[in-house]
């Protein structure tokens, strides 16, 4: 797999521009959202409760349309071309990790035999070859997201859509998914943004983090974390993520209105 291109260069897929989402008659979850999603990117929403980080991704996800403002994909594809996971795995219970995986191909008409091969994939990818039989009641709550993960990569969308995947996991387990994720990022050259309210996450996984305010949700500043990839545990104790890590703490620090 090729390095990503220098942020900058990259071919456009999606665009946000001058979004607003109100609720009821005063409530407004977004004002002006403006954002640009390439290809490769992988960006962080990042903000305090409310600021609007969760409503930002089903308005591209399409579960809810806008107030004002426009969402606009580029070569007039749209959420056909999405993967989601949310922040729980959100599993049939009742059937197996391959027909988990399966689903958005069953929504779309396809048997389990043209597919298979996909989910064989799929599940590779994210450590759980093996497991294809397993049933959700039998894995543990990481193993769990990775199924999600799977079910999210198995159609190879342009633009996969990551809800606090990992907020409910244990530290080591959430550290250990983190490295995973940049794993796939590597190997699928998926296009992500996710939500997240850590900090030291975000430094660790995007190339992009946008930071957002509540009361209206906003954008506030948006900051390059221009290390390159694949990012090993190691980059954690480099002087170049503390320094990240700092900028985003202050940044967020701005968008609660707290002095840095």
């Amino acid at each position: 797999m090729q390095a990503p291109l220098p942020l900058g260069s990259r071919p456009p897929v999606l665009r946000m521009s001058a979004v607003d989402k109100v609720f009821g008659a005063d409530i407004v979850a977004l004002k002006g959202m403006q954002l640009d999603v390439n290809q490769g990117d992988f960006i962080s929403l990042l903000g305090p409760s409310g600021c609007g980080k969760s409503t930002a991704l089903r308005l591209i996800a399409g579960l809810m349309t806008p107030t004002t403002g426009r969402i606009e994909w580029s070569g007039g594809t749209g959420q056909g071309d999405l993967g989601v996971v949310f922040q729980e795995p959100t599993l049939m219970p009742w059937t197996t990790v391959a027909k988990n995986v399966a689903l958005p191909f069953r929504l779309r008409g396809k048997s389990g035999a043209e597919v298979a091969d996909a989910i064989r994939n799929a599940l590779d990818l994210v450590g759980l070859s093996g497991f294809e039989n397993a049933y959700p009641r039998e894995l543990s709550g990481g193993m769990k997201m990775r199924v999600s993960i799977a079910r999210a990569l198995v159609t190879n969308p342009r633009l996969i859509l990551m809800d606090e995947p990992f907020a409910a996991l244990d530290e080591i387990t959430r550290f250990k998914l983190n490295n995973d994720l940049l794993d796939l990022k590597t190997k699928t050259g998926c296009t992500v943004i996710f939500v997240t309210h850590s900090v030291f996450e975000s430094v660790f996984l995007s190339d992009r983090i946008v930071v957002m305010a509540a009361r209206p949700g906003r954008v506030i500043r948006t900051l390059e974390v221009d290390e390159p990839y694949p990012r090993a545990e190691a980059f954690r104790t480099t002087p170049e993520y503390a320094a990240h890590c700092r900028a985003a703490s202050d940044a967020l620090h701005d968008a609660m209105g707290i002095a840095a």
